[in-house]
């Protein structure tokens, strides 16, 4: 007996002289106790020029009081009210897209494209599908939009069932910087293998409102000199064979008005860049999701603007979304002036790839990070999305302030420790029911622009001109740049 009270005796001590010396040596401890390491980010590949920015950083920037005034000038006859950069949204850049939304609402024409770019926040579809549903129950349009040849999250995505063969080669704007052939608008380039087993793809629509089957399924390929390449497409217990005429810069298949599924086998078309599939119906709203794992929007940058031309003449974006931060959180800086200089160049290269389009930035979500045992806000959210509404304050995009539509400060805690939850135990990515309420979010706040630009409209029509200055969509009304 004597024995087990020596042992409990000096267990009871060595646990209070553990406690002591915490409390004594907690002030020598680091605030951020368990530290992301600088340039690490767990299960992404971190792009290198994100790596190549932050070793040769340029800090060198104008700083923006929060109450300092943005006044716009007049587009297309309108002006929206001048802005105080603290409530920035830049609606004054949007007029074009806005007209498009009012001309699908009351007079049933043409249509709008957005092309969604984005990181792993948009992984597997979500956020995106969310948003291109509710853009979809208002204004029409059905099918999912551009989807890869191979996805590392198809297994993820419920807007569509994706599967392919393992022996395609891949290029990716992430890891390549001197393709083979230029990007595709997905940041991507797709060669089959001919080795047997011949190279497939596959889709099959899901049951979610709008997407329920695959409308007008067509081919996006470049320009090789093969002429021996072909495509082998199943339907029922048919096979239908139709060659490859890879002619031109970006060429189209179109495979049929609508389907189900669609399943394909590449023969003899190792050196024909393949982009990707589209599946949309020609009208109403369509957003493609371009997410890629670990990207900071940087390499967008390697866009070629000539190929991309082609894209936009041939697809016709209105809209390109820009989502990104999540993984530029992780590089131990509370200066993000070299991102906001990089990024200023990018969205001004975007314009350039996409005649006519307008940009919308969207900012970092909330981010929560372990300080001295409690988790809160990460300390360098603020500062990113300082620098983010910066680089579309001077580039002349909209933006939304995610972080604070979400909550502010310590959301990401909410939204993680709520029952049921809304966000992963990372603190950094939403799931299905968050991703939803996000989408719903960014909806109003373009809802919101909407109405406003209505209202602008309706007190002075707008000022029409015979030809546009950029690529017009056959079918689009013409409107003033």
């Amino acid at each position: 007996m004597k024995t087990v009270n020596n042992y409990f005796a000096k267990t009871l001590l060595t646990l209070i002289l553990a406690t002591i010396s915490f409390f004594i040596f907690k002030e020598f401890l680091p605030n951020k106790l368990f530290p992301t390491p600088k340039g690490v980010s767990h299960n992404v590949v971190v792009d290198s020029l994100l790596l190549e920015a932050v070793a040769s950083a340029d800090t060198t920037s104008v700083i923006i009081e929060e109450k300092e005034k943005i006044a716009f000038e007049p587009k297309n006859g309108l002006v929206f009210p001048a802005e105080t950069f603290e409530k920035y949204n830049g609606y004054q850049y949007l007029i074009d897209f806005f007209e498009k939304l009012y001309q699908l609402e009351t007079a049933k024409k043409g249509k709008v494209r957005i092309a969604y770019f984005s990181d792993s926040m948009t992984d597997g579809d979500m956020i995106v599908q969310d948003l291109r549903t509710i853009l979809q129950d208002k204004f029409g349009g059905e099918g999912v939009g551009f989807v890869n040849i191979t996805s590392e999250s198809a297994s993820s995505r419920s807007s569509l069932k994706h599967e392919f063969s393992g022996n395609w080669k891949t290029q990716s704007y992430l890891k390549t910087k001197q393709p083979r052939n230029p990007f595709g608008v997905n940041g991507h380039v797709f060669y089959a293998n001919d080795s047997l087993p011949f190279s497939w793809v596959s889709y099959k629509a899901s049951k979610m409102r709008h997407i329920s089957t695959l409308p007008e399924p067509t081919l996006f390929y470049g320009f090789s000199k093969n002429e021996n390449g072909k495509v082998f497409k199943i339907v029922n217990e048919d096979t239908i064979e139709v060659a490859l005429r890879p002619n031109s810069k970006l060429n189209e298949l179109k495979l049929g008005d609508r389907a189900n599924s669609l399943k394909l086998y590449f023969k003899d078309a190792d050196s024909i860049p393949i982009y990707g599939f589209n599946f949309d119906d020609g009208k109403g709203v369509h957003v493609d999701n371009f997410s890629s794992r670990g990207n900071s929007g940087l390499p967008l940058s390697m866009f070629n603007v000539a190929t991309m031309k082609e894209f936009q003449e041939k697809l016709g974006y209105d809209l390109i979304i820009l989502h990104y931060g999540t993984n530029v959180l992780n590089y131990g800086t509370l200066n993000y002036s070299w991102y906001e200089n990089r990024m200023n160049k990018v969205v001004t290269h975007i314009k350039d790839c996409f005649p006519g389009a307008e940009v919308l930035v969207i900012s970092t979500a909330d981010k929560a990070t372990k300080y001295d045992l409690e988790m809160k806000t990460d300390s360098a959210v603020a500062p990113l999305i300082y620098a983010q509404k910066k680089y579309a304050v001077t580039s002349k995009a909209g933006f939304v302030n995610l972080y604070e539509r979400m909550g502010g400060e310590g959301s990401m805690i909410k939204w993680v420790e709520e029952v049921p939850s809304r966000a992963n135990k990372d603190y950094t990515h939403f799931n299905y029911r968050g991703s939803k309420d996000i989408a719903k979010l960014i909806y109003s706040q373009i809802e919101e622009g909407y109405q406003e630009y209505k209202i602008l409209r309706k007190k002075k029509p707008i000022v029409q001109k015979k030809k546009r200055d950029s690529i017009v969509k056959k079918g689009d009304s013409i409107y003033a740049n």
